[in-house]
């Protein structure tokens, strides 16, 4: 793989409950050098945010995990981990599909839509010293070559959409690429061009979307992405405020 680390070392599964699962545990019991991807033809437990299941066709899709060591990244910019891996799997999708025929947009905290639809998904799991970050596992799945989602109606394929079918390696190396160009960003300290990027990017951005907040639906504006990495926005009487994932669910 043509990059300088992320992806220079990479191990196959056929099969694993899930690819975050492993890496974790490969952090616990041996010391992975900073880019190994572990990748799986099919997760039996994928998991997505807050425990909730990533269903993905065996052999179909792409189901990731990267070891990272951000041991420079303060715990509190730990956001820009996520907003560095958005723009590497927006990346990889814009280059296969015209941004003309289809709205590509990553929904915070942790998703990629196109045309509204979801095509990607990310989990990122940190192992922490004394409050400091000492390793990362980003877990990113992509659905690719699934032509059907009876269990989940708001989601989409690139084979779906396209009418093609896609070489999963391919798209594994590109993914790693682009991770590798944002992480080389994050750790020269260049956060602010990573912000803005990503906030050009967001779904719903100024924009009044509908949202369910604490179990009640309500219209609120989106304003971006505050300094802890929430998501700001502003209701009906003009008032601005942050949320929390965990409050707050997009309906759409």
């Amino acid at each position: 793989m043509r990059t300088g680390f992320i992806g220079r070392n990479l191990i196959f599964l056929p099969q694993v409950d899930s690819t975050n699962s492993y890496a974790m545990q490969l952090l616990k019991n041996v010391k992975p050098k900073e880019g190994t991807v572990v990748y799986a033809g099919a997760q039996t437990q994928g998991r997505g945010q807050r425990s909730r299941v990533w269903d993905s066709e065996p052999g179909r899709n792409i189901t990731m995990s990267v070891i990272l060591f951000p041991s420079f990244l303060e715990l509190k910019n730990q956001r820009f981990l996520y907003q560095m891996t958005a723009l590497a799997c927006y990346d990889t999708i814009a280059a296969i599909l015209d941004k003309g025929q289809f709205d590509i947009k990553i929904k915070w905290p942790n998703d990629i839509l196109v045309n509204s639809k979801k095509l990607c998904g990310i989990l990122i799991e940190n192992n922490l010293i004394e409050n400091k970050l000492l390793s990362s596992v980003i877990g990113i799945g992509m659905n690719v070559n699934q032509k059907k989602f009876e269990q989940q109606p708001n989601a989409v394929s690139l084979s779906v959409l396209t009418d093609l079918d896609f070489e999963a390696n391919a798209l594994i190396r590109a993914v790693c690429h682009s991770l590798e160009k944002y992480y080389k960003l994050l750790k020269e300290g260049k956060t602010e061009q990573l912000q803005r990027r990503y906030q050009s990017l967001l779904f719903g951005i100024d924009e009044w979307r509908e949202f369910s907040v604490n179990g009640k639906n309500t219209v609120l504006k989106v304003n971006g992405t505050g300094p802890t990495g929430l998501l700001l926005l502003e209701d009906l009487e003009g008032k601005r405020f942050e949320a929390d994932a965990q409050d707050l669910r997009w309906i759409f």
